[in-house]
């Protein structure tokens, strides 16, 4: 039975790489991350195709522009039927409430259900050095708790953040806030690229609501057995 707290990333660049996964998958998972390398490859198909099949959606593009645009561009990407959208907390407040209220509005006037809209505060990719370097002052954690807050009040309903920041972020933010993590990996796996990770069972313990998960599944010999692995060690932390 599919765990709505599993989100098995669609890092692929062609349609039949993503038909094949979720057909291999089947019921074992039923939400999918949309990124920007699948959509801007083969576009809205991939979202209508996913809905086809009943799976959810989180199109993770991470719209990060001037209030207006932002908020256009998440209004019309909510055409297309996605779950979850998300924008870039970096955008600042007025662009975080301006593309949250217009989304609302335009669900509203258009008769469909709104989605979540989340606001990515720190990529896990980023450690300490790279942040250094960009001429931060805070440490990461802090930054994040800071970004998370100012999404809280701008009417989003969440973030995209590290695992390691997901208990500071509860707490600062409450329990009816979502905090979906990328950067996990089960026990024994390479961390690739991400330099904030965490497994599955410490990020849901330490307050993520949803986790973002592709190379562990993907790219096992077996995807539905990894992806079976990874529930069971979900089922233990409810």
């Amino acid at each position: 039975m599919a765990d709505e707290r599993l989100i098995a990333a669609l890092d692929f660049h062609r349609m039949e790489d993503v038909e094949r996964l979720v057909t291999a998958l089947g019921d074992s998972v039923s939400y999918y991350k949309v990124g920007m390398e699948l959509f801007y490859s083969v576009g809205a198909q991939v979202v209508t195709w996913l809905r086809q099949q009943g799976k959810d959606v989180f199109l993770d593009l991470k719209l990060h522009d001037i209030p207006n645009t932002a908020a256009g561009g998440i209004c019309s990407l909510m055409r297309l039927g996605a779950t979850m959208l998300n924008i870039h907390a970096s955008g600042g407040y007025t662009m975080m409430k301006t593309t949250a209220e217009r989304m609302h509005a335009e669900a509203e006037k258009m008769g469909i259900p709104c989605p979540k809209l989340i606001a990515v505060t720190v990529l896990t990719s980023i450690n300490q050095d790279d942040w250094e370097g960009m001429g931060q002052a805070l440490q990461i954690k802090g930054a994040v708790v800071r970004l998370a807050k100012l999404a809280k009040k701008a009417g989003l309903d969440g973030v995209v953040a590290s695992a390691q920041e997901a208990a500071l972020i509860r707490e600062a933010c409450g329990e009816d806030f979502l905090i979906v993590t990328p950067g996990i990996r089960p026990a024994g796996c390479d961390v690739n690229d991400q330099s904030r990770v965490v497994t599955p069972a410490r990020a849901l313990s330490d307050g993520a609501t949803q986790l973002v998960i592709g190379r562990p599944i993907y790219a096992a010999v077996d995807p539905k057995h990894a992806a079976l692995q990874i529930l069971e060690e979900m089922e233990k932390v409810k």
